[in-house]
């Protein structure tokens, strides 16, 4: 496989559309972290994150065959997870609805080295994460592609399928209650 390190991304999808399972450990080693880090940013739970990761590189080589070779990879594996995350979503929503709710015990807080800088930092990121998870799924998806993830509104608006006017509208609103929340005294 060590042959096989070199080629750029969309030459590893190409041979995956072509039924090369051996780059599909490749596309893992490049993308896992990445994925993985947009998945929690779109507010995948820490506990859901390992199997979505698996369903998605499993499902891969179907999805690959939709892949256009002559595009940029990184945006379509953001896609293809986008979709995942949405998927995965409306069949939490319908368990969630069949079964009775139950609460988890929050995690005790880490012990702060520097206490006025770490509450400081983990209140303004709690805020934060409390802004992004307040915020609608399609706000949050066009605000982490394009403000975290660093994709164009064309590239985040052809993997939404949506006008890249309305990935800039989401966008500004998610800004928007960002910065509202995070301007907002602490208690």
């Amino acid at each position: 496989m060590s042959d096989l390190t070199a080629l750029p991304d969309e030459e590893l999808l190409a041979r995956l559309q072509r039924g090369d399972l051996e780059v599909l450990g490749l596309l893992f080693d490049r993308y896992s972290d990445t994925l993985r880090r947009f998945c929690a940013r779109l507010q995948v739970p820490e506990e859901e994150l390992d199997d979505l990761l698996q369903t998605l590189f499993l499902e891969l080589p179907n999805t690959a065959r939709r892949f256009d070779t002559s595009r940029s990879a990184k945006p379509w594996l953001f896609g293809v997870t986008t979709m995942l995350v949405r998927r995965n979503r409306r069949s939490a929503a319908r368990a969630l609805r069949r079964m009775a709710r139950w609460r988890l015990d929050p995690p005790a807080p880490a012990e702060p080295v520097n206490p006025e800088r770490e509450t400081a930092a983990r209140e303004l990121a709690s805020r934060a994460q409390a802004a992004l998870a307040a915020m609608s799924h399609r706000k949050r998806e066009a605000f982490v592609l394009v403000a975290l993830e660093g994709l164009s509104g064309e590239e985040a608006a052809t993997l939404l399928d949506i006008p890249v006017a309305t990935v800039w509208t989401r966008l500004h609103h998610a800004r928007r209650e960002l910065r509202s929340a995070l301007q907002e005294e602490v208690p």
